[in-house]
């Protein structure tokens, strides 16, 4: 695996230095990232403005740093995508906005999007950072460095600002979130391979090779830093006035206070601290390089569980939500554990190497793979309920008001783009079981009939019903109306058992109906319940599957 840390043969020695008080609290991320995407002409300031007129408020609902202000990679205000859409998602938009610097094969984590008030922000590897419209991708403005060094992290915007850190020239940077003009950039650190978390007036983050910063986020005036390692590629959450973070190549978890950098507590894992921790219910939540996921009391440090993936090379942050840890590992499986006791609750082979961390909306986990896929899980059981093609180079996915957001390869070789996937309009399918009665005996003839309304608002094409002779009966005939096309079905022989299938074969317009009758005799002796059920489909993406389904039952008499 090749990420951007570059190793200094520094003397280490202790470094602590206060140069301020702070109030602040934040999270962050961990980010070994190569970002990338295109340069688009810069004006002599090194910024480029089409038309940028953005607000500066946020809403509960954006995700303004990697670990979002709750420190858990999940968006407790998510309430447009759920289980019973999601695999609706269509690409709304994709903008590849330049070429990868990395042409070496390998699982590069790209620079996660931050999105605010309809803007998508994000750095690249080319020098160059990125304000997008969130709904239509359209470019509002670029920002690149002086010397074009990549910005790797992923970015925090807070109170109308984006910062973020370039990786070679060490630079923390501060813009207008609105026009992309520099407010200040400070050279605080040789290297950068932290992200920015920002709270309360302060901008936390590691330099790459031994010590974290506080810095004020009006001036970029260092307010204390502190030696915790090197290597430093975790970006720290900050929780209840203590910042919590990984110590890279040390292999120690610290504890500092958030207003004077003074060490609370510390805790060894046994192996390098990459990953970035999460923060939750009093409990640090990280993962280490020998695959392990490591539960620490949030007060002492003390250790409450630990979990063996059975991988190695831990990048990944967890994510924390209702109860349950979902962490991504090196050996292919994707893992919710009970955030209690560290259980595993299920774990789902779907080709992650253990880089880009999970984000978790709406009973739905969202992480991209080795296998060049995007998914969408169901939280609770892990089944895979969506997927996408996105390349191998993928960042960690960002989901805000029904959109997921997610960085991969593009078309172009080596190229790097923006993916925004979200319901389509789509055409809704609405199934009922209509019995022709609710009083059957023994050797009656019963029709269901199996109305298929498209709700709208587009046209549903190729419908599909799939049923079955219930048991307690035997197949008399089957008949289609409602649709020009009409249809054609599979079906068992006269009198016969098993499953039956229906296809339109045609396309169904908004508010009209496609209607499958099925007329069985009752061969069950009174007292039998006989259950039908159905299910239909369609090529046209379906917004709403709650609803593609239903169930009747009857006792005969």
């Amino acid at each position: 695996m090749k990420f951007p840390l570059c190793v200094a043969n520094k003397k280490q020695t202790a470094s602590f230095r206060i140069v301020g008080s702070m109030l602040a609290i934040a999270p962050l991320w961990l980010i070994l990232a190569a970002a990338n995407t295109s340069a688009y002409a810069q004006a002599s300031d090194n910024v480029s403005n089409a038309s940028a007129t953005t607000s500066t408020a946020s809403s509960p609902a954006d995700w303004t740093q990697f670990h979002r202000d709750n420190t858990q990679r999940w968006n407790p205000y998510e309430t447009v995508l759920g289980v019973n859409n999601v695999g609706g998602l269509l690409l709304k938009w994709q903008n590849g906005l330049g070429d990868s610097l990395f042409l070496e094969p390998g699982p590069f984590f790209e620079s996660s999007p931050a999105v605010v008030n309809g803007v998508v922000y994000y750095g690249s590897d080319n020098g160059t950072f990125y304000a997008l419209n969130a709904s239509t991708g359209a470019l509002l403005w670029s920002y690149t460095t002086p010397q074009g060094n990549s910005v790797i992290s992923s970015p925090a915007v807070m109170n109308g600002v984006v910062y973020f850190s370039s990786t070679n020239d060490g630079n923390l940077y501060a813009l207008n979130a609105s026009t992309g003009a520099l407010l200040w950039s400070d050279p605080i650190a040789d290297h950068f391979g932290s992200s920015p978390a920002v709270a309360n007036g302060v901008v936390y983050i590691c330099g790459n090779y031994y010590d974290i910063y506080a810095v004020n986020a009006s001036t970029g005036a260092i307010l204390w830093s502190r030696q915790i390692g090197s290597q430093l590629t975790s970006s720290p959450a900050v929780a209840n006035g203590v910042v919590y973070v990984g110590g890279g190549y040390g292999g120690i978890v610290y504890a500092l206070d958030a207003n004077t950098g003074a060490q609370l507590w510390s805790f060894a894992t046994g192996l390098s601290v990459y990953s970035s921790p999460a923060v939750a219910n009093g409990v640090v939540y990280i993962g280490d390089f020998n695959g392990i996921v490591w539960a620490l009391n949030a007060s002492t440090g003390a250790e409450l569980w630990s979990f063996a993936t059975g991988g190695n090379n831990m990048f990944s942050s967890p994510a924390v939500a209702n109860g349950v840890v979902y962490v991504a590992a090196d050996n292919l499986n994707l893992y919710a554990l009970n955030a209690s006791t560290g259980a595993k609750l299920w774990s789902d082979n779907i080709g992650t190497e253990g880089g880009p961390s999970p984000a978790v909306a709406n009973g739905v986990v969202y992480v991209s793979s080795a296998d060049r896929n995007l998914y969408a899980l169901n939280a609770s059981t892990g089944a895979k309920l969506w997927n996408h093609a996105i390349g191998l180079n993928s960042s960690s996915p960002t989901v805000v008001n029904g959109v997921v957001y997610v960085r991969g390869e593009g078309p172009t070789v080596n190229g790097v783009d923006v993916y925004a996937y979200g319901l389509g309009s789509g055409a809704d399918l609405f199934l009922r079981i209509q019995p022709t009665t609710t009083t059957v005996h023994q050797g009656d003839l019963l029709t269901f009939a199996f109305p298929v309304w498209n709700l709208g608002p587009d046209n549903a094409d190729h419908e599909v019903l799939n049923t079955q002779v219930p048991e307690g009966t035997t197949l008399d005939y089957v008949r289609i109306s409602g649709t020009p096309g009409l249809g054609s079905c599979t079906t068992p022989p006269y009198e016969g058992t098993g499953e039956i299938v229906c296809h339109e074969n045609s396309a169904m317009a908004p508010n009209t109906t496609w209607t499958v009758r099925v007329v069985v005799k009752v061969t069950a002796p009174s007292g039998t319940v006989i259950t039908e059920s159905a299910t239909t489909t369609e090529d046209t993406p379906d917004p709403n599957l709650a609803n593609n389904t239903a169930t009747v039952s009857m006792t005969v008499q």
